[in-house]
């Protein structure tokens, strides 16, 4: 699959911001500022895209692309055409050592004096170089859990070896502070973008295209980790099996305070307590809790595990995230989107879990603090199952990305002998190769897949809606402190099966930025044309979806900048206006919302690679 064919008709995603591009032409023209030293060697299967100088020149310029040399060499590739060759400038995120090179993390905390949690989260140095990853050679495949059957052996090993992590002294890379820190100095700016040349931007794995693959790393060295701990090397974690019915409650392990008069080592203090015991989770929680029924609960959550895996999900960067590599700034890149599953579901258990009473939201509620957790694990290993389940519904789009941005970038972790290890995108997308799995019920129907939204009953709609404004009557950027009604033209109506295997309807909000301090969520409803006293929920098909985020990255002032993808192609049958020449489109404001900005709205049409 070629970048042409994932982003066609989005200009935020086909080119860099100028501003971006003028700073990328500036530091790889200028190499002195901004590259170090490096000693570390890369995989074999990378080292023909790196640049390799003589041990004699003063300078070493690690993991650079050849194309991006091109920009250093002048020649046919000059300021003028490379403002029209993104590729050009392009380069992998590349995580540096992350013992030498590491700050405090921070950003994303407004109430840094009152945290919880430490804002150190550098790991500890055990003066050792980076190796190479390699595959596993077990020969059992590790087969992950439901927490909710866990039998008495499967949670007592569990605990035993949250235990022995927390028994180890703080200082040790394996501790369960130190494994807790790992989330909070890759999302809260611990690390920065030194080895692609720009020392003064931060990493973030959050909000684009790297969020599914960091965190399958980071878990699978978590689960080896805990393995090593107890002496078994099939150790496989749980999963938080929250997209079915019976595994939506938190599970049961972690809920007691003690266990048999001893510390239960599941347990985190820092949790609404609201939400413990005889809840079920809220797969699209705003920060409120819905006065509905268990029964109805149900349906929303299965209604929304179905809309970030199929309606929304649709292809692969909105399944995945916008488009993330060397350079761009998490804050002033507003052309980055997140993907489905993280901006629904994922955030939503986030902040459900979460205690609203301290000062940061900590634990789950913060990136900072997440880790701290031990549910934090649980929850992303139904989120790594997700991207698996997403893979096998093989739907057209459900396609892994292929750019060299993506299969390239990398981050380093301490692996189970207490090496540091530097890993890449393109070895996360095989669970075969990585020796673990996710135990499924035997031939099991997921409920989720037979949960699209009902169709709309005709007799419930209004003819037309009330006057509504077209998207270039309205001067951009619009402040979300209220309800935002627009009306959007389409680029197609009424297009056959055909047109619609090959192409999905999609809806880009663009330019979103909002208080990255904060706990941000709003929803986005279309077609919305109810009879009065006929009320929407997030259960219904004109809900197109929410966009949240938790407290994450800030770095030199608090404002993130964002976009956000919601399928059209199943919603406007399910509500009979496919036939519409314009959509309406509403975005509710729900909490964190009073700086929020939208920079432009529109609807497109995305190809669909064939699986």
């Amino acid at each position: 699959m070629s970048s042409s064919s994932l982003l066609p008709l989005i200009s935020s995603f086909t080119s860099l911001p100028s501003t971006n591009t003028n700073r990328a032409i500036n530091t790889k023209t200028n190499q002195a500022q901004g590259f170090r030293v490096s000693c570390n060697q890369t995989p074999d299967n990378h080292n023909d895209k790196k640049l390799v100088l003589p041990q004699a020149q003063k300078l070493v310029i690690p993991n650079v692309d050849r194309r991006n040399l091109l920009v250093g060499l002048g020649g046919l590739y000059t300021a003028t055409n490379l403002t029209s060759m993104p590729s050009a400038l392009a380069a992998p995120i590349t995580a540096p050592d992350i013992t030498s090179i590491c700050k405090d993390a921070g950003a994303g905390v407004n109430d840094k004096e009152n945290a919880v949690r430490t804002l150190k989260c550098c790991p500890p140095s055990l003066g050792k170089p980076i190796k190479d990853f390699v595959f596993p050679t077990d020969k059992k495949v590790r087969m992950r859990w439901p927490a909710h059957t866990g039998t008495k052996e499967q949670v007592d090993k569990y605990r035993a070896a949250i235990q022995a992590m927390r028994d180890l002294p703080d200082d040790h890379p394996h501790s369960f502070v130190n494994q807790a820190k790992i989330h909070c100095a890759y999302c809260n700016g611990g690390y920065t973008q030194v080895d692609s040349g720009f020392p003064d931007i931060d990493i973030q794995i959050h909000n684009s295209w790297l969020f599914f693959p960091f965190h399958r790393w980071y878990l699978y060295f978590y689960e080896r980790i805990l393995g090593k701990l107890i002496k078994d090397p099939d150790f496989a974690l749980p999963f938080w099996k929250w997209d079915e019915p019976a595994g939506m409650p938190i599970p049961e392990m972690f809920v007691p305070e003690t266990i048999d008069g001893k510390p239960n080592s599941l347990y985190d203090v820092y949790r609404d307590a609201n939400h413990i015991k005889a809840r079920i989770v809220d797969l699209d929680y705003d920060g409120k809790d819905k006065d509905i029924p268990d029964k109805q609960q149900v349906l929303c959550n299965l209604s929304t595990v179905y809309r970030d895996l199929v309606r929304n999900g649709g292809d692969t960067l909105s399944f995945f995230g916008g488009v993330y590599v060397a350079g761009d700034d998490p804050v002033a890149n507003g052309a980055q989107s997140v993907g489905s599953v993280e901006a629904g579901s994922h955030t939503a258990v986030h902040r459900w879990v979460g205690d609203p009473n301290q000062p940061n939201n900590e634990d789950m509620g913060n990136f900072y603090s997440a880790g701290y957790d031990p549910a934090f694990y649980i929850h992303h290993s139904n989120v790594d199952r997700m991207w698996k389940l997403w893979k096998e519904l093989s739907l057209p789009g459900h396609v892994d990305p292929t750019e060299t941005d993506w299969l390239d970038a990398s981050y380093v972790f301490y692996d189970e002998n207490e090496d540091l290890v530097r890993v890449y995108n393109r070895d996360s997308v095989s669970l075969d190769k990585l020796k673990y799995n996710y135990i499924e019920n035997s031939k099991e129907v997921f409920p989720w897949r037979n949960s699209r939204p009902a169709k709309r009953n005709k007799s419930l709609q209004t003819a037309t809606t009330s006057d509504v404004k077209k998207v270039d009557q309205i001067k951009f950027p619009v402040k979300l402190d209220k309800i935002l009604k627009v009306s959007v033209k389409r680029p197609a109506v009424n297009r056959s099966a055909e047109e619609k295997a090959k192409a999905n309807e999609v809806l880009a909000i663009k330019g979103i930025r909002y208080d990255s301090g904060k706990f941000v969520k709003f929803d986005v409803f279309v077609n919305d044309k109810l009879k009065d006293g006929v009320f929407t929920t997030p259960c219904d098909p004109e809900y197109a979806g929410g966009f949240a985020q938790i407290p994450h990255s800030g770095m030199k002032n608090m404002f993130m900048g964002s976009s956000a993808r919601f399928g059209l192609t199943e919603l406007l049958e399910d509500t009979n206006t496919d036939g519409d020449e314009y959509a309406t489109v509403t975005l509710v404001p729900r909490t964190g919302c009073e700086d929020l900005t939208v920079g432009n709205i529109e609807i497109i049409l995305v190809p669909v690679a064939a699986v």
